[in-house]
């Protein structure tokens, strides 16, 4: 199509210097080349009534698609137009998130879906995901090199926001990755596949995000779990819990790489307490309870007193 590699060219080259990522760079571009198909022409070239029309038809056309499919649409279109200094002859629909809360496993369905795990490497790949709070592309990423037995922590490189975080590992964890290593003899990845035979591309030994999709549901249907399952479902899991074992929610955003406090409250919404006995401020302020009974109503509570008592 005239003019459709100098638009992609460009596009490219201001994402790289936005600092996004090849995979934005993969999704926009796509959109970009379905509304570039659909008129015949550069995106960026097509007015106001046009691109209305389009984003209607594709809301009536894929009624139960994706939420992601129209908000994709709308990110690459605004870049585009926003890059080549013409936002404000085209006005683009906001975009509002749901406020939807998060699918959360219980401890006995977390360990139903490791015990129905039959291959290692599947194994592993889930504990990692639960056990450390990782998203899909990182656990996918880790190299030998980021794993540090000895101070029980995993380098996440380049996570989400191109930022670096520590995760601790426990013993368990650790003692298996180990066999795992030694067993599928791994080089470089930690989890790597075997070429299928295609050329080019981005295939670099790595696991692909996929296999790791399916895998995580594999394990679900497995162990008879009828909840939505994904990758990120195990990463939500891992936060509620921690938060329902008295960490603070600091520090769970500084596991998770959250940029914002306001992301990682949300978990203060699914996180399970014992609130059949729940009291009110007035049952302690005269003594009508005991003050064991505080420490066991709050999950921070254990945390403050062994903090106190370490500073004696």
């Amino acid at each position: 199509m005239p003019g459709f590699a100098e638009f992609y060219r460009l596009l490219k080259q201001n994402l790289s210097i936005a600092g996004k990522s090849p995979s934005t760079l993969s999704n926009y571009s796509r959109y970009l080349a379905k509304i570039a198909l659909y008129f015949e022409c550069v995106p960026t070239t097509v007015g106001q009534q046009q691109l209305n029309d389009y984003l209607y038809l594709m809301q009536q056309q894929y009624p139960s698609a994706s939420a992601s499919y129209f908000k994709l649409t709308v990110y690459a279109l605004r870049f585009a137009l926003y890059t080549e200094g013409i936002p404000h002859q085209i006005i683009l629909p906001s975009i509002k998130n749901p406020k939807t809360l998060p699918v959360v496993l219980s401890r006995n369905e977390m360990r139903r879906i490791l015990g129905a795990v039959k291959l290692n490497k599947h194994k592993i790949l889930l504990m990692l995901l639960y056990g450390c709070g990782l998203r899909c592309g990182e656990v996918r990423n880790i190299k030998l090199e980021d794993l540090d037995f000895d101070r029980r922590l995993l380098h996440v490189k380049c996570g989400k926001g191109r930022k670096d975080r520590y995760v601790p590992m426990n013993k368990m964890m650790i003692s298996e990755i180990r066999k795992y290593i030694r067993k599928e003899s791994c080089e470089e990845w930690l989890f790597h596949a075997k070429p299928n035979g295609r050329a080019g591309g981005d295939f670099d030994s790595r696991y692909a995000n996929r296999s790791i999709q399916w895998a995580v549901k594999q394990a679900g249907k497995s162990a008879g779990i009828l909840k939505r399952l994904s990758p990120h479902t195990l990463r939500h899991t891992f936060a509620t819990h921690l938060l329902e074992d008295g960490l603070d929610i600091l520090s769970i955003k500084e596991l998770l790489g959250h940029s914002r406090i306001e992301t990682t409250l949300i978990y203060l919404h699914v996180a399970q307490y014992d609130r059949n006995r729940s009291f009110s401020p007035l049952d302690t302020l005269y003594g009508e309870r005991e003050q064991s009974l505080v420490m066991h109503h709050c999950p921070f509570w254990n945390q403050k007193e062994n903090f106190k008592n370490d500073v004696a």
